[in-house]
């Protein structure tokens, strides 16, 4: 069965924010360690990814023998206050994704601003999982920023 293409089946906006009680700069390299080589997914099994931390750089797992998977680029980068991916992340449809992390120092310490936003074939099952699996992984930037543990 087709389904008529509309704007809210092609469109996809999120945005979480997340207090991390720790300085501007440890979180940001928390944050860099877990989209990167600390990466999980939402049920805490090991998803390493590669992240080339530089405009332009790919993010992407690497599954060994140049097999892998594309999520993306490094759109831009300002150390410590932004951090910006384009691509399809872990969709394999015709969709391209702008996820942003915006950083911004408060009195407790660093404010996260998270947002995604995606157009093209979304798949219907994905939808509802985003908001789960985005909030587990800024979940994980703010403990190990805090713990100081941000695997640097």
């Amino acid at each position: 069965m087709l389904t008529a293409a509309t704007a809210e089946n092609l469109t996809l906006n999120l945005t979480l924010e997340t207090e991390v009680r720790a300085p501007i700069e440890t979180t940001f390299e928390s944050l860099l360690a877990q989209v990167g080589r600390l990466n999980q997914t939402p049920d805490g099994q090991p998803m390493p990814l590669i992240l080339e931390a530089r405009p332009g750089g790919r993010w992407y797992r690497d599954l060994g023998g140049d097999n892998g998977h594309f999520w993306g680029h490094v759109q831009a980068i300002k150390r410590p206050t932004l951090l910006e991916f384009c691509g399809p992340l872990f969709m394999s449809n015709p969709v391209m994704s702008n996820v942003q992390y915006r950083l911004k120092e408060v009195d407790s310490g660093t404010l996260i601003v998270f947002r995604h936003t995606a157009l093209g074939f979304i798949a219907d099952d994905h939808k509802p999982r985003l908001a789960e699996g985005w909030t587990a992984l800024l979940d994980r930037i703010r403990k190990a920023a805090e713990s100081g543990r941000n695997g640097s």
